[in-house]
């Protein structure tokens, strides 16, 4: 299974965004971290609601720039 860390892209399987893929773009604690994607708001997220996927992107600190990284996967 992938690993959960910055830069790693996931599906969220819970919520109103499930099925919608984001990036992590920050580890809050060992439950929660902050994403962000093209459909889905920067937000704090419960690592049970994500499924990590193998791929990861460049994060920095531009998030438009993480999010068009996201669309060219």
């Amino acid at each position: 299974m992938a690993s959960i860390e910055i830069g790693r892209v996931c599906v969220k399987t819970a919520g109103r965004e499930a099925g919608e893929k984001c990036v992590i773009v920050e580890v809050i604690d060992e439950s929660f971290v902050e994403v962000v994607g093209t459909d889905v708001k920067n937000r704090r997220c419960n690592i049970n609601h994500l499924e990590p996927t193998a791929d990861t992107v460049e994060v920095s600190g531009d998030i438009e720039a993480v999010k068009a990284a996201l669309e060219s996967l």
